[in-house]
């Protein structure tokens, strides 16, 4: 079950309302998970039974992304905008300061969360953000390309694909390193999500320019990188730890870009050790 809440954000033009979706269940510390761009908040499904025993999750869907409409008019799909919208949810849900979990652009949204001091302890996987401009040219192609195929593709041909393990390659091989894992289901919504992610062209041109350069010296920061990424390269992770020395630096043993489903185990330890 999703939940709405809506926050109001200062524009050029005056106050503007932002309403996000999300799901909350569990008990304990309050986590806050960041899905990818053209992803949803589903993306954190396999894990969120076993951090729901320990944490109180909340999964959110980013602005124009899921269930989540885009930004309203006078306010821009970049991190300067976005970042404050997170803060406003967590002030609305009334948690102070909660740990933060991303992947892709929500793990470079987590550490911006934690360089502005907004939550007490990061776990970023696969975060953009430490790529070479040959590595981001190369993953906004791959990305633009795989959203061009979801929004070519007929619902009955999506549909047809997903229930076989050859199929679910052909669709999420390049985000997922056991893509036959995922379920029929969970791959013909997120081909959806990525084919209509209302928010997508803009977020993915405001990145454009996006490299994070900023230690974060006074919060418990894990960077996790999969061996199987082959969207953002592992190496990008060595970077990471260069940028920020006190970081913990995790290798994902056979994941892919999205490691939540090749190895929910795995992940969910790690999240849940990043953020005691």
């Amino acid at each position: 079950m999703s939940d709405t809440v809506s926050v109001s954000l200062p524009s050029p033009r005056g106050p503007r309302t932002v309403t996000l979706s999300y799901a909350r269940v569990g008990t304990g510390e309050p986590l806050l998970l960041l899905h990818g761009i053209g992803h949803h908040r589903q993306a954190w499904d396999p894990v969120i039974p076993i951090l729901a025993a320990e944490r109180d999750v909340i999964a959110v869907d980013l602005p124009g992304f899921g269930e989540s409409p885009a930004l309203p008019e006078g306010l821009t799909h970049d991190l300067s905008t976005v970042v404050p919208v997170l803060g406003a949810l967590c002030e609305a849900l009334e948690i102070e300061r909660p740990h933060v979990a991303g992947n892709s652009l929500g793990g470079l949204l987590a550490l911006e969360l934690g360089r502005e001091k907004l939550v007490r302890s990061v776990t970023a996987l696969s975060p953009a953000g430490f790529w070479s401009p040959v590595e981001r040219r190369y993953a906004f192609g791959v990305l633009i390309a795989m959203r061009a195929a979801a929004r070519r593709m007929p619902l009955p041909v999506i549909d047809r694909l997903s229930r076989s393990a050859a199929g679910r390659t052909v669709l999420t091989s390049t985000i997922y390193a056991r893509p036959g894992r995922r379920s029929p289901d969970a791959v013909v919504a997120e081909t959806l999500a990525l084919a209509h992610a209302e928010g997508f062209t803009e977020t993915l041109r405001a990145g454009t320019n996006v490299q994070f350069t900023d230690d974060i010296p006074t919060l418990p920061v894990t960077v996790a990188w999969g061996t199987r990424d082959r969207l953002l390269v592992r190496r990008q992770g060595v970077r990471a730890k260069q940028i920020i020395p006190r970081a913990r630096l995790v290798r994902l043993p056979g994941c892919g870009h999205v490691p939540m489903n090749d190895d929910p185990a795995l992940v969910a330890r790690v999240i849940l050790d990043g953020s005691r």
